[in-house]
């Protein structure tokens, strides 16, 4: 069916957000501190397919998931549709020779139809593999996804539009096609699959369905290497899911409303965001806009058009979004209209837009909207840590959920964080010598993040994120750079830009290369920044960059300051693995690609593209600020 209006009625306020911490602290021998919460993980249902089935029984009218259908409206489809497309995709995969052991690779983005051939699968037995879509069409040599295919060894290929995946489809030459449109041949439609009755072999492949058995493969970016196919059973996501669901007991009696990017091959957007909505009986509108040149102006029209009851988005997203909510009012009426709370995950927020999102919401509404995150990643399906409470520091992550256990081991001044508990993956696909590396001798799952204590008196102050260890490095003076934590010291000082990388490995002083908030920017400025190639040679904007930076300077310590900049113009590239799609930067590969504009910072400090806080001894000629 279709729908041109979405309501905004708001969806029941009173009842709590949060539950309250009770976090459990021990304190071992070897100077590392074993942190749980006292609360127990409660009964759940053995997988958010369960749910999903039992959401459609009881309120099969419910909309489930809807995505705009061309003409300016939504396509909707209800529990009820979706659950019985499900069975009749599921009978049909099981049909074509699919399996436990024949998954399902899937090309395409988020969309209706990805959804239900997903749920489809899920309810055969058969395991999904979603990948970024950047694999298939931003990459000239398909590697990525024969590599995928090779190690998966799927029954069929799943692609919404034949012909816009031509190419991808064109290196899976042996792989049977499914594909909702286009012109090239395929083993069948989503219209057949559909309209395959269904049989008692998906019943039974259904009921046979236990925590341990495998849901999804969801493959890590891949950056520094081959990319890494992590196992995500059902139990793993269910187990999670009820984590979340104790410590937001809101999601209880309101069915979410999210308007959702975040791509579901990765964790955050297919695990914890689309799990939330079918384990909570929500709805799900697809947002084909992100944070990307270009496509941001779609998440705005469908914001205007949907008001979410939880707002799911990353630190791009979120630079992206607080300007236009500051300057459109209408808009930030209706976006904060049935608002609980806003969730940042992916990287730590700024401080300075935190502290943004949560002023424009106050001034919006008369009432506090709590900007909240968590911690997690692939492995843990993904939740860890929530900051299910009020807190001052943005770089906050949380306390662990109910079921998750915590070790937090000495570094030079942090902690390395590691975890144990039933959302974490029991291993790599076919690589038993990364899942051994990966476990400690207790069974805890090594992360490779960075925390702190927020208070080291009260554990249910929680944690504050510092960064990847693999990131950090020391300055040839001997100072310890916590790139993290650096980062986002930064964007919180200098709001005009998007996102950066820290240099300085061996180097006396650490500089940055960053990207430019275009919206910021013309608030600034009144105008698009001059650019030249590579780099913005904008003089008033490198005025207010130079002022911006010599204040932080001021205020930072050793460890954080950094000395000069080069705002870049070209973006990250996500093909090469600059840039994840959901957001997340690579630094290491970053500095690398971009060693020219790395040396440029050290050896050519007065090169017009170089900005230092020397460059506040120019006249700012349009006396504007952000």
């Amino acid at each position: 069916m279709t729908n041109d209006a979405r309501p905004t009625e708001p969806v029941g306020l009173a009842g709590p957000l949060y539950a309250k911490p009770r976090i459990v602290r021990e304190d071992r021998s070897d100077g590392s501190i074993l942190l749980r919460s006292s609360d127990v993980l409660g009964d759940h249902p053995v997988s958010v397919l369960h749910s999903f089935r039992a959401w459609a029984e009881t309120d099969p009218a419910h909309v489930l998931v809807a995505e705009r259908d061309g003409s300016g409206g939504w396509r909707d489809v209800t529990y009820g549709q979706a659950a019985g497309a499900a069975l009749s995709i599921g009978q049909a995969l099981l049909d074509l020779g699919l399996g436990a052991q024949r998954p399902l690779l899937i090309l395409s983005g988020n969309s209706v139809d990805h959804l239900l051939v997903t749920l489809g699968a899920l309810s055969a037995g058969v395991p999904v593999v979603p990948t970024s879509t950047a694999y298939s069409l931003q990459s000239q040599d398909h590697e990525r996804i024969r590599g995928i295919a090779r190690m998966c060894r799927p029954g069929a290929v799943f692609a919404e539009d034949s012909d816009q995946f031509g190419a991808a489809l064109d290196a899976l030459p042996d792989i049977a096609v499914l594909a909702s449109r286009g012109g090239r041949p395929a083993a069948a439609s989503t219209d057949d699959l559909r309209a395959v009755p269904a049989g008692s072999e998906v019943d039974r492949a259904f009921d046979a369905i236990t925590p341990g058995s495998l849901a999804k493969i969801l493959f890590t970016s891949g950056s520094t290497g081959a990319p890494k196919g992590v196992l995500s059973t059902h139990g793993m996501w269910a187990a999670n899911q009820q984590m979340m669901r104790q410590v937001w007991p809101f999601l209880t009696d309101e069915r979410p409303v999210i308007v959702d990017w975040l791509p579901w091959s990765h964790t955050f957007g297919g695990n914890h965001n689309l799990g939330m909505v079918l384990a909570n009986g929500g709805t799900l509108h697809v947002d084909s806009g992100s944070p990307a040149p270009g496509a941001f102006d779609q998440t705005l029209a469908n914001l205007a058009d949907v008001a979410p009851t939880i707002y799911f988005n990353v630190p791009a997203g979120y630079a992206q979004l607080v300007p236009v909510l500051e300057n459109d009012p209408e808009l930030a009426a209706v976006f904060f209209s049935r608002l609980r709370l806003m969730f940042n995950a992916a990287a730590a927020l700024p401080s300075a837009l935190w502290e943004r999102l949560s002023k424009v919401a106050l001034q919006t509404t008369s009432r506090q909207i709590p900007v909240t995150g968590s911690w997690g990643l692939t492995e843990t399906a993904p939740a860890v840590t929530n900051a299910h409470y009020d807190f001052s520091d943005a770089r906050c992550i949380g306390v662990p959920l109910p079921g998750a256990e915590v070790l937090l081991l000495p570094l030079e001044d942090a902690y390395e964080i590691r975890t144990r508990g039933p959302m974490v993956t029991p291993g790599f696909l076919s690589r038993p010598d990364l899942t051994a590396k990966a476990f400690d001798g207790e069974g805890f799952y090594r992360t490779g993040d960075a925390v702190q204590l927020a208070d080291p008196d009260d554990p249910n102050q929680g944690l504050l994120f510092r960064g990847r260890v693999a990131e950090d490095f020391k300055l040839s003076t001997g100072t310890f750079v916590r790139v993290g934590a650096v980062r986002t010291s930064l964007l919180s000082a200098l709001p005009v830009l998007a996102d950066a990388v820290i240099a300085g490995q061996d180097r006396d002083v650490a500089c940055a290369l960053a990207w430019v908030n275009l919206a910021e920017a013309r608030n600034l400025l009144g105008r698009k920044p001059k650019a030249d190639g590579e780099a913005f040679v904008d003089k008033d904007l490198a005025v207010h960059v130079g002022r911006e930076l010599a204040a932080h300077q001021r205020t930072a310590g050793r460890a954080s300051r950094i000395e000069r900049i080069i705002l870049m113009t070209g973006a990250a590239d996500l093909d090469a693995g600059e840039i994840t799609d959901k957001g997340y930067v690579n630094q290491r590969k970053v500095i690398e690609r971009r060693a020219a504009l790395v040396a440029r910072l050290y050896d050519e400090p007065d090169h017009p593209t170089v900005i230092s806080a020397a460059s506040t001894d120019r006249t700012l000629s349009t006396p504007r600020s952000t």
